[in-house]
């Protein structure tokens, strides 16, 4: 009569009528089908109401029963109720396992009380349990939450004593801090942190920076970039090596490109291009032809730049931001307005640019020309000694600025 009741109690988790031939149900492997309906109804009383019945009429409980009710009392918020019935498995002879533990920890952090959870933890370890990522997520988040560093640090120290891999826990605890955007910049101040205690992965970097690059934040994105170029870390497995030290994923070089090229930073852009290139044994496709019409635009020949692209798109690459910023850094430089225009026209035609891009594309590079123009006068200006002049007669205009405006006309 026992396993009837547990198959009962299964069914109603799992939203499924009761049958017969669910006598030997294993009820560990219905865990996420039934952790879905939990909450659905009043699942949870019909089950404790079973589970009551059973107690009642001394049938022996299986302890997956108690692990289910457990699960289900954590999801509906009831973590009291929860903790009562594994003091009840317990004096019922029965030892719980992690799956047990983790669905309590995990219920206490998110009523706040992470002093009860971590007491928890120390509980499983005294009874020679081994905890894992699943156990200890919970805890970390919520110190970083409450902003206890010092206890998340000796937690870490405890994690490392027990055998877990702490630099890949911490790359799967960032990945989940960052699932969240409001606490994307919350985990990268909280790695400011670690890696002063010498916490730090390619792995973790790249976590951080795809999270920056999604929300916006490029700049801050790059600043990571140019810290791993910087620095002795150790590989890991989605990473190649380079004469010292090591890269980012290709995915980051990406990521960090397309952003930078977004908000018109198409000098920096293009280096991420050049350095991907230089560092990985099989680059991006887009990357490569970047490269191509950055070079065939030195003839300042718009046909010759089409056919580039003609065989791009025939290869299978699409055209995209990085590609775009190609064009207009190779054209600025080598070629003319008309001439880009030509290009962009003859996109459009092709339907990789709407009308309305078109248009963001063609000022993008009326503007990046200001910018080299300007750059170049400022250069010639340091050149001569002028620039210092121009400051002593008082002039409160940044001379970037003047010069910009200056040769507006001109450029267009």
């Amino acid at each position: 009569m026992g396993l009837v009741f547990r198959a009962c109690i299964s069914s109603i988790f799992i939203n499924e009528p009761f049958k017969n031939t669910e006598l030997e149900l294993h009820l560990p492997a219905k865990t996420g089908r039934r952790r879905d309906g939990l909450c659905k109804g009043n699942r949870v009383e019909k089950g404790f109401k079973l589970f009551k019945e059973m107690r009642k009429k001394d049938y022996l409980i299986d302890r997956a029963v108690y692990g289910s009710l457990i699960e289900a009392f954590v999801v509906d918020g009831k973590v009291g109720s929860a903790c009562d019935l594994l003091k009840d498995l317990i004096e019922s002879g029965y030892r719980a396992d992690l799956s047990i533990y983790n669905s309590l920890i995990e219920g206490l952090c998110n009523m706040n009380r992470v002093d009860k959870a971590y007491k928890l933890l120390q509980v499983i370890v005294q009874e020679g349990i081994g905890p894992d990522f699943a156990t200890v997520n919970p805890i970390l988040v919520s110190f970083v939450e409450v902003d206890r560093m010092d206890d998340f640090c000796t937690l870490l120290e405890q994690m490392q004593k027990l055998g877990l891999p702490i630099i890949d826990d911490l790359s799967k605890f960032f990945s989940f801090m960052v699932g969240k955007r409001e606490r994307v910049m919350r985990a990268v101040e909280e790695f400011k942190e670690l890696k002063t205690k010498g916490y730090s992965s390619i792995a973790i970097y790249n976590v951080l920076m795809g999270a920056l690059h999604k929300i916006g934040e490029v700049k801050a994105a790059l600043s990571l970039f140019n810290e791993i170029k910087d620095s002795d870390l150790k590989p890991d497995s989605s990473i190649t090596m380079k004469e010292r030290g090591w890269v980012p994923t290709v995915v980051a070089y990406c990521s960090l490109a397309k952003g930078l090229c977004k908000i018109g930073e198409i000098d920096a852009a293009l280096m991420l291009v050049r350095d991907c290139l230089g560092n990985v044994t099989s680059g991006p496709m887009k990357f490569k032809y970047a490269l191509t019409i950055l070079h065939v635009c030195k003839s300042g020949d718009a046909e010759k730049v089409i056919e580039v692209l003609k065989e791009m798109m025939q290869q299978g690459c699409p055209a995209d931001e990085v590609i775009y910023s190609a064009i207009t850094s190779g054209m600025c430089k080598h070629g003319t307005l008309e001439e880009a225009r030509k290009v962009f026209a003859c996109m459009r035609q092709r339907k990789l640019l709407t009308e309305a891009n078109l248009i963001v594309y063609e000022e993008l590079f009326i503007d990046h020309m200001k910018k080299k123009t300007a750059g170049m006068v400022l250069s010639g200006l340091k050149f001569f000694g002028l620039e210092s002049k121009l400051k002593l007669r008082g002039s409160t205009i940044h001379i970037s600025v003047t010069l910009v405006g200056f040769f507006q006309s001109v450029i267009a």
